[in-house]
């Protein structure tokens, strides 16, 4: 083995390994930059694409939120059956969101809006709070269910909460609001979204 070669063989190991020793660095940075980007670029985070658009709502079966009464009967439990053949706003809340209570009024009004049926799934929240919060502001929602640990949320592909579905009366994701509602995207957004699911075939 010549000198050179000696010479060379014990620094590539140590070159080897002070690459694996920063690559979580190099990683970081690179998302990073990513996330700068996105930042400054001035994008809405609302608008981020949804894979489940034109596609079939994931099914419902969630068990209600126990305590809860519109009327003086029971709110019923979120399923496929609270939803079928309507055009429904399925909306993912709690009561530690501070959002939710935010877009709460326009929730409100959205729910005597006679061409929707709106329904509330109650996402990693305690029943005390959950109706508490309900009481305090309101309730819009035709049936609620609890997912007290996320799984209807990820089938669902939940970002962060709030989040609205509209579903056609075929079980169809026509249009996702990531964020809370405000006058501008329920005016620029939903409500066109669904003035074109209300209108005829053709």
């Amino acid at each position: 083995m010549s000198e050179e070669t000696r010479d060379a063989s014990p620094a590539a190991p140590g070159r080897r390994r002070m690459l694996i020793a920063f690559l979580p660095l190099i990683l970081f940075i690179a998302l990073a930059g990513v996330f700068l980007y996105q930042l400054g670029s001035g994008k809405d985070a609302s608008e981020i694409p949804s894979v489940l658009i034109g596609s079939q709502a994931p099914s419902l079966s969630l068990p209600p939120l126990e305590g809860l009464t519109a009327n003086g009967a029971p709110v019923p439990a979120l399923t496929d059956a609270a939803i079928e053949g309507k055009l429904a706003l399925v909306n993912v809340w709690a009561s530690w969101c501070v959002p939710c209570r935010q877009e709460h009024p326009i929730l409100l009004d959205l729910s005597r809006d006679p061409r929707i049926t709106l329904v509330g799934i109650n996402y990693k929240d305690k029943n005390d709070n959950a109706l508490r919060f309900l009481g305090e502001l309101g309730n819009p929602f035709s049936a609620v269910g609890i997912d007290p640990v996320g799984k209807s949320a990820i089938d669902w592909g939940v970002y962060g909460i709030p989040e609205t579905y509209l579903v056609a009366p075929d079980g169809e994701i026509l249009f996702k609001q990531i964020g809370p509602f405000t006058v501008e995207s329920l005016r620029d957004k939903l409500l066109p979204a669904i003035e074109k699911a209300m209108a005829p075939a053709g």
